[in-house]
């Protein structure tokens, strides 16, 4: 495995993290507590071995550059894709930091028995995590698939 390897790594976990909570969705609405309490903590999992492989990329591209130089992937796209990548980005940027706090919490609520107190965030945070799953994955198709910048 490769540096360059990683990206796509990283675009699978947040594609298996997406798959898992939205399943996790469908156990919960259809009265399958077990099934879902298994498949949002497993979305957790993968979802910090996504970070934790995020970050390990950050650095080691870091590190790989040198200093003083840019360690963030240019987008190729011209024109209105631009934008619409950039704002995608932004929020995508944005709701994942608040992401590292609301689902640790949430999960905290459901850990210490207080369902009602998880219910209510659960409605507020699975939205989230699941628009910054799924944009994860499209970030990477957008900088590394379908518009990747000129070499």
């Amino acid at each position: 495995m490769t540096l360059n390897d990683i990206p796509a790594l990283n675009a699978a976990l947040n594609a298996l993290a997406t798959l898992l909570i939205a399943t996790g969705y469908v156990f919960i609405r259809t009265g399958n507590k077990t099934a879902h309490r298994a498949a949002m903590f497993s979305a957790g999992v993968v979802s910090a071995v996504f970070l934790v492989g995020y970050l390990t990329h950050k650095v080691l591209k870091g590190m790989a550059a040198g200093a003083g130089e840019a360690v963030h992937t240019q987008f190729g796209g011209e024109g209105p894709i631009r934008v619409v990548y950039y704002v995608m980005l932004i929020t995508h940027v944005l709701l994942a930091m608040a992401i590292a706090y609301l689902v640790p919490r949430t999960f905290a609520l459901a850990f210490s028995g207080q369902f009602e107190r998880h219910k209510k965030w659960a409605r507020v945070v699975f939205p989230i995590w699941l628009y910054v799953s799924v944009t994860g994955v499209l970030v990477y198709f957008f900088l590394y698939q379908w518009w990747p910048a000129a070499s």
